[in-house]
């Protein structure tokens, strides 16, 4: 055996002994690693969640700061862009409602498509004054809500608050040429409301 195979049969284990060991500090001392704290692990909660499942708003996210002449409170959460859609339009939006006295959510939908006209008046207008991708928070006085009834969760004489986002719009002519382009082509109406860009 020559030398150097000799020299690096040696140091070999000293190179992987000087990769396991602290290193040596002034004085002889050895460094100590800091080892990651180990996970703190999660207790089981055998509570039981109410149902149904009932989410309450806090108080601060069920007010507005501007009011239309008409009465509607909103605050703009995000600005949108282009065309505010018209009362004839149909549009689709992601929107959360709840009592404005209790904050109780009532309802809630994903993508869900509305004429603008068919809907109670305060949420009407409020969806006229949002652009394509904004966000507003609508609060509705029970006289442009529901009223004096009640619906369904809703009691009567309750002010709403609604928190909407405008997905996409389309107008009236708009939609009655998909309803036509559709029906030509063997579908439904049901399949002409907007979808996401």
């Amino acid at each position: 055996m020559n030398s150097f195979s000799r020299a690096i049969r040696y140091s070999a284990p000293l190179m992987v002994l000087a990769l396991v060991a602290p290193p040596l500090l002034a004085g002889g001392a050895t460094a100590h690693r800091a080892k990651p704290p180990a996970p703190k692990p999660v207790a089981a909660d055998n509570a039981l969640i109410p149902l149904p499942l009932a989410p309450i708003v806090p108080a601060a996210q069920r007010m507005c700061t501007a009011r239309t002449p008409s009465g509607l409170g909103y605050t703009m959460l995000r600005a949108g862009a282009g065309t505010k859609p018209a009362g004839d339009a149909t549009v689709l939006v992601n929107y959360i409602g709840y009592l404005a006295a209790t904050g109780a959510v009532f309802d809630q939908g994903m993508q869900t498509a509305m004429p603008v006209g068919e809907v109670i008046p305060g949420f009407s207008q409020g969806l006229q004054l949002l652009g394509k991708g904004g966000i507003v928070r609508l609060c509705i006085p029970a006289s442009m809500g529901y009223g004096a009834q009640a619906s369904g969760p809703i009691p009567a004489n309750s002010d709403l608050v609604f928190q909407v986002e405008l997905l996409d719009s389309r107008t009236a002519a708009e939609m009655a040429d998909m309803a036509k382009a559709r029906a030509a082509q063997g579908g439904t109406q049901q399949d002409a409301t907007p979808q996401p860009k």
